[in-house]
């Protein structure tokens, strides 16, 4: 095991075997790591987290020579809030931000420049490219790819295997560099299964998109959509919008 003597290190914290902790990280109070852990230098991690097995903290991102999203510059160090869980094989690269009580299933990757708010799931394998704001109180299921550019915001569910993408140029032509964008899903609205979302469309509040469907054109607030090419298909039932549900948050 090896801490940095320039590290600060809360009460009570629990290591487990082969734990790196790089210059200034700091950890709060009542943390448990994980065996073969790696927190990079920088990293901010609140109270009563925990950090499963093999799992690396506040990497540096590198960037690829065509890479169109992915910037050479000084990032911030990676920020993560107070009971905050995350699995075991996850990497978290250094610039991105999770708030209090986000919980990251085993085998996700979180990207620079992401914020993820309170109480948001990332199920396991999940991918959040760079560029990337969610919401609080999100659930994001096992295996989706959340593309770079992208927006989700509170209280929206995202079934397993969806897909969001945010180039129509499918890597052809440097006209294509002007116009990248990912998704944009409103506040409660749903994505179901296998679902593929085109760049730069916007789902718009309490809207539901089938599963298997294709999302070519923006989706209407309260609408279900379905279909290659998705197409509305009707209302979403009224016990169903947000507002309804008895763990929203009426702000």
């Amino acid at each position: 095991m090896y801490i940095s003597k320039n590290a600060t290190i809360g009460k009570n914290v629990k290591f487990g075997h082969n734990v790196i902790i790089e210059d200034n990280v700091f950890i709060g109070d009542n943390v448990v790591i994980g065996h073969n852990v790696v927190i990079r230098e920088g990293s901010v991690i609140g109270k009563n987290c925990i950090i499963s097995d093999n799992t690396v903290l506040g990497k540096e991102p590198f960037k690829a020579l065509t890479s169109a999203t992915t910037e050479k510059r000084e990032l911030e160090p990676l920020k993560i809030g107070n009971y905050v869980t995350i699995g075991a094989n996850c990497v978290i690269y250094k610039g991105a931000v999770l708030s209090d009580y986000v919980f990251v299933g085993d085998l996700a990757s979180i990207r620079e420049d992401v914020v993820i708010g309170e109480k948001t799931i990332i199920g396991r394998g999940v991918t959040v490219e760079n560029k990337t704001n969610i919401g609080k109180y999100v659930k994001i299921e096992t295996e989706a790819y959340i593309t770079a550019i992208s927006t989700i915001e509170d209280y929206c569910f995202i079934a397993p295997e969806v897909t969001f993408t945010n180039d129509n140029y499918l890597g052809r032509t440097e006209e294509r560099k002007k116009y990248f964008g990912g998704p944009v899903v409103k506040k409660g609205a749903r994505i179901g299964a296998n679902a593929t979302i085109l760049p730069g469309i916007i789902i718009e509040e309490d809207a539901l998109v089938a599963a298997g469907a294709v999302v070519t054109k923006n989706v209407p607030a309260k609408k279900i959509v379905a279909g290659v090419p998705a197409r509305v298909l009707k209302d979403v039932p009224e016990e169903q919008l947000l507002i309804n549900q008895i763990y929203y948050e009426k702000r």
